[in-house]
């Protein structure tokens, strides 16, 4: 009977250590193994605008400017800054896009704030506010979708996925890296939350929100 006891207890802690490390995978506190567009066949998608003349494609500079940002690793929290980009090392999700789009030359807040003014009907905003317009979810579906090639939502479509691009879910946004897990299927470059450990982040399978994929033009 004793032996039956401590056999059942051993079940049931192997079970909970497993679930407890199913879990910490899922939710991305133990690293995915990474793969690349070349283990796939994938050619990299090169864009052939260089909007601020630096000599480098704009697809390639938006990526290249989202792994900058969180390589300073920015802390979560939603405040408003009078210039409109964070100034002190905090940030939420949309800030990964901006500061990716502006070091390519697309001034995010610039371009929401035209876009609120010249189609005011598109968006549900009742005081406009450039210094934090440009820094909310749903106001990026409607200006992406209004002025950024639409791509598929197809996740099993990994070849349409490419590193640079812009994904929206239902309330979260992020930059697709040129990283991929097994199954090719691209991670995110995304600030999530404050207990958030990695920025680049086996995550689109694991989600059912996705909303939109986009490319700059």
């Amino acid at each position: 009977m004793k032996k039956k006891k401590i056999l059942i207890i051993s079940t049931v802690l192997l079970v909970i250590i497993i679930l407890i490390v199913y879990l910490l995978y899922v939710f991305n506190y133990i690293p995915h193994k990474k793969y690349t567009n070349e283990d796939f066949n994938i050619t990299p998608y090169i864009s052939d605008i260089d909007k601020d003349s630096d000599g480098i494609d704009d697809q390639t500079d938006i990526l290249n400017n989202a792994k900058k940002y969180i390589a300073t690793n920015p802390k979560y929290k939603s405040v408003y800054y009078d210039g409109g980009y964070p100034t002190d090392n905090y940030g939420v999700c949309t800030d990964v896009v901006a500061f990716a789009l502006i070091d390519a030359g697309y001034d995010l807040m610039e371009l929401v704030n035209e876009d609120i003014k010249n189609n005011p009907n598109n968006y549900n905003i009742d005081n406009i506010d450039k210094n934090i317009d440009f820094r909310r979810v749903q106001n990026l579906k409607v200006y992406f979708a209004n002025n950024a090639i639409s791509l598929t939502t197809d996740i099993s479509d990994i070849s349409a996925w490419q590193g640079g691009d812009i994904v929206i879910f239902d309330s979260h946004i992020g930059i697709i890296s040129d990283a991929r897990n097994k199954d090719g299927v691209p991670f995110v470059i995304h600030h999530a939350n404050p207990y958030q450990k990695f920025y680049e982040e086996d995550i689109l399978e694991y989600r059912s929100d996705i909303v939109g994929h986009y490319r700059i033009s």
